[in-house]
């Protein structure tokens, strides 16, 4: 990962790895780059904004498996907490997915279907944020080029209301080469989910890696029907992500000892109290 992709350097745009007018395309388009100009180049910090090499880190998935797993205390001893597409973390879930953050993820299409693009009021997005305390908001906001718009408005929004979340911006050129990476590893489909560009980056950022919520089976391993995500039961698009085989090219880096992945629940349920 080290050797395709560089996380420590291109994990985000930087001044130092995105200069003033340097030209670069859209990971997810062919037909369009962009010129990095001076308003720009202003919102991206100095370097990537972590002390590298990150020690214990956990990167949560959504998938229905955490339900009842009681795996947040677990989650939370990490030293980085890793999440994808601002998922709930309400008292109902923290004893099964945790409660730290400091990197979450937010595609631009949720910006766009849970708060109106921020183009109305921003007090929902903003109290919507405050879960997440001082973490990063990582956003693809040059990966196609309806989501530019709606990730600078979320930069402006939490910057003018002194948020304590900084948003950090994918680099296109790390998205785009962890995605041939993993296509000459087997994995095809129009685009990697979210989880495995996390993961990713996690295996070149981090000495440990644990995973937590991937699972994209309708089923436990018990055979015991389990929703999609821990939160829903809303199924994705058929045919953008590849995620059986995305889930394989996981287990193989558990079965070798490159990550850890949490399949089992880590404590058991509660018992109900009796009548």
């Amino acid at each position: 990962m080290e050797d395709c992709c560089d996380p420590a350097h291109l994990f985000a745009m930087t001044k130092m790895n995105s200069p003033m007018g340097k030209s670069l395309w859209y990971d997810g388009e062919l037909l369009y780059s962009f010129t990095i100009d001076n308003s720009t180049y202003s919102l991206f910090p100095q370097a990537t904004p972590f002390q590298l090499p990150l020690k214990k880190c956990a990167v949560v998935g959504n998938g229905g498996i955490l339900k009842m797993s009681g795996c947040g205390r677990q989650i939370d001893e990490a030293n980085f907490v890793m999440r994808c597409n601002l998922p709930p973390l309400s008292s109902e879930y923290t004893r099964d997915v945790g409660s730290k953050t400091q990197l979450v993820t937010a595609n631009p299409s949720i910006i766009r279907q849970r708060f109106e693009n921020l183009l109305w009021s921003r007090k929902k997005f903003v109290d919507n944020m405050k879960i997440y305390n001082h973490s990063y908001i990582y956003m693809p906001a040059f990966s196609m080029k309806t989501g530019t718009e709606p990730s600078l408005r979320v930069y402006y929004t939490l910057k003018d209301v002194g948020a304590n979340q900084t948003v950090l911006f994918a680099n296109p050129n790390f998205l785009r080469n962890i995605g041939k990476f993993w296509k000459s590893r087997g994995i095809h489909a129009k685009r990697l989910s979210t989880g495995l560009f996390l993961v990713s980056a996690a295996l070149g950022l981090c000495e440990e890696v644990s995973i937590y919520g991937f699972w994209p089976f309708s089923v436990n391993m018990q055979g015991d029907p389990i929703s999609h995500h821990y939160y829903d039961n809303v199924l994705p698009f058929s045919g953008y992500h590849a995620m059986p085989e995305e889930f394989l090219q996981l287990w193989y880096l558990h079965k070798i000892g490159a990550l850890r992945m949490q399949l089992d629940p880590c404590e058991e349920p509660s018992p109900q109290p009796t009548s």
